[in-house]
């Protein structure tokens, strides 16, 4: 199943799709902002590996040292998706993806592979019980959201103390965001679109450098939302969610 599957390279990232946001024309955005930010992370050992054809089949990871996540170990690698949608679930490519990264890290001499998930599944992250029967096992978690960690010598990754904070101090809404995500840029301006028509007070933080990743005072992969002072979810926010979230 090796030869299905393609790294995206420096020389090859213009003309390759990103997988999550191949149908939709309201993402073109966010997919080249997502590419000029990967061109950069290539070269600090990012991984973007994806099945050769039109779907949202792929894994991307990094070195955790340069990983953009609030997330410390000592030569791990971090997991910063893993997804296969629609028709390409039941194949296998989700285990050949998760195995390649795995002996990726093996072969690179790494401590382990650690990756975020939840206690119940949540959009847009990985399923524990998927990722236990490669041998994770959990060795952080903040209220829901857990970190697993494969470690081949014993070691173990911890969220950042700043992460455990889970709060900020304002009342507005206030939200981090990164744009590894190309769904992201598309999420903030129906998000400042809604708040500006409905007079709600609205706090954007761009995440654009990796220590401020490593700062976020909540669990971070790329988004997180707080409300009231409180973090409230990872999930990227549309109108209805945002209403249920706000309670209006």
């Amino acid at each position: 199943m090796t030869e299905q599957f393609k790294n995206i390279t420096i020389n090859n990232l213009n003309n390759e799709h990103l997988c999550c946001a191949i149908a939709d024309k309201k993402h073109q955005c966010g997919v080249d902002t997502k590419k000029v930010w990967l061109k950069e992370r290539i070269a600090e050992g990012h991984v973007f590996r994806k099945l050769d054809e039109k779907g949202k089949v792929f894994i991307e990871y990094a070195p955790i040292e340069t990983a953009w996540v609030p997330v410390n170990g000592d030569n791990y690698i971090y997991i910063y998706c893993l997804w296969v949608s629609g028709s390409f679930k039941g194949k296998g490519y989700g285990k050949s993806l998760l195995e390649y990264c795995i002996n990726d890290a093996i072969s690179q001499g790494k401590s382990g592979v650690c990756i975020l998930s939840s206690k119940k599944k949540k959009p847009f992250l990985s399923e524990k019980k998927f990722i236990e029967k490669f041998g994770f096992q959990v060795v952080d978690s903040i209220g829901d959201y857990e970190l697993l960690a494969l470690s081949f010598n014993g070691t173990k990754p911890t969220f950042a103390e700043n992460a455990k904070k889970q709060s900020y101090d304002s009342n507005r809404l206030t939200i981090y965001y990164g744009v590894q995500c190309p769904y992201i840029p598309n999420c903030v301006d129906q998000i400042k679109k809604y708040c500006h028509e409905n007079h709600i007070p609205l706090e954007l933080i761009a995440v654009d450098s990796l220590e401020k990743a490593k700062a976020v005072p909540c669990v971070f992969n790329n988004w997180a939302v707080f409300y009231n002072g409180k973090f409230e979810t990872l999930h990227l926010l549309n109108e209805g969610y945002l209403k249920r979230m706000l309670d209006i």
